[in-house]
C-alpha cells in the first residue's frame, strides 16, 4: 500500500532498496485520480521491486516546490534516492508497467 509523504517524511520515505514512484498529485485533479488505482495495483503486483509515495501537492507544498512540480499528476523515479526518471500526466496501466521495468 502506498506511503503517504508529508513534508518532514519525505525524505526518509525515499531510504527504500526498491524502486521508489512518488506520485504528485491532488484532490482536485481529474488524471490524478484515473492514475492512482493504476499506481495501487501496479505495486501491489510488483510490490517486492517497486515502492508508492504519494505527495499531495495542497498538503506537502514544500516537497513540491523542492522539485519545482508545475503540472499534476507528476511521477519521480527514484533509486538509492536519486531521480532515475519523470512522466507527467496520467498513463494507461502498459505504459505505467514499462516505464517501471525501464528503471528496475
Amino acid at each position: 500500500m502506498a506511503k503517504i509523504a508529508t513534508n518532514t517524511t519525505f525524505n526518509d520515505l525515499l531510504q527504500d532498496s526498491r524502486l521508489v514512484i512518488v506520485d504528485f498529485w491532488a484532490t482536485w485533479c481529474g488524471p490524478c485520480r484515473m492514475l492512482s488505482p493504476l499506481l495501487d495495483e501496479v505495486e501491489e503486483e510488483m510490490s517486492d521491486k517497486i515502492v508508492v509515495v504519494k505527495v499531495n501537492v495542497d498538503d506537502a507544498d514544500e516537497v513540491a516546490a523542492q522539485f519545482r512540480i508545475m503540472n499534476i499528476p507528476t511521477l519521480l523515479f527514484f533509486k538509492n534516492g536519486q531521480i532515475v526518471d519523470k512522466t507527467v500526466g496520467a498513463m494507461p496501466k502498459t505504459a505505467l508497467v514499462q516505464r517501471i521495468n525501464a528503471n528496475l
